[in-house]
């Protein structure tokens, strides 16, 4: 049974969260405010759904902290935020969350959505333990499959596991062009009318972190990987 931890400071909305998600076969734990959250962060912890605006340490510190901790980075972040705090999303996702949802929402769409991510989670993984040794390696870009590691030159580049599949993805397709739509299904694992930003959001950080115009924007449609020499 999967874990989730639900940090959420207002208890109406903390318990009509916990109340879904354990009918929906979860097991629940949650905390009121970053603080707590911390405390009760570990690796066996399977996703978190991280309230933005939170009493003692905010959700922003939240993800920044565990996307900073070896043993947590790993943990896919679902944050909440509020309708219309547009600049706190991008903020949000910038930080290194997976995926967010602006309050009010509805309990089954975040349920499809936490189904979907524990989904590309063991596809993910299924298709890694398939390849016992691939290695990709394009211009200066090495990725190791199995490892999730990714070198750029010398240098061993962190990714959070979202921006692992995302570069993944892109690199087997390099050359095609990939509309935002398309990489929210194959990456995100789910259709919806979602905001395509959290694609852009995730490109942008892939772009800081290897440092190299690899990713080229295709403007109006979606994003292409142009391999380098």
């Amino acid at each position: 049974m999967e874990k989730i931890l639900v940090v959420e400071d207002e208890k109406n909305i903390r318990e009509l969260i916990e109340f879904n998600l354990e009918n929906a076969g979860y097991e629940v734990d949650t905390a009121a405010d970053g603080r707590e959250a911390l405390d009760k962060l570990s690796a066996k912890i399977g996703l978190v759904v991280l309230d933005l605006m939170l009493p003692e340490i905010d959700g922003m510190e939240v993800c920044r902290r565990m996307r900073g901790n070896e043993d947590l980075r790993q943990i896919p972040i679902i944050m909440l935020t509020a309708k219309g705090d547009e600049v706190e999303r991008i903020l949000g996702l910038e930080m290194g969350a997976d995926d967010y949802m602006t309050k009010p929402f509805s309990p089954r769409e975040l349920i499809a959505r936490i189904k979907a991510i524990f989904r590309r989670i063991k596809e993910f993984k299924s298709d890694s333990e398939k390849i016992e040794d691939e290695i990709i390696e394009t211009g200066k870009l090495k990725l190791d499959i199995p490892r999730h590691e990714v070198v750029h030159g010398e240098k061993k580049i962190v990714l959070t596991p979202k921006e692992f599949e995302l570069l993944r993805y892109l690199v087997i397709n390099q050359g095609r062009v990939l509309s935002r739509d398309l990489l929210l299904e194959k990456i995100w694992g789910y259709e919806y009318a979602g905001d395509t930003r959290t694609v852009d959001v995730h490109v942008r950080r892939l772009r800081k972190k290897i440092k190299a115009d690899y990713i080229a924007t295709v403007r109006g449609v979606g994003y292409k990987f142009v391999k380098m020499e």
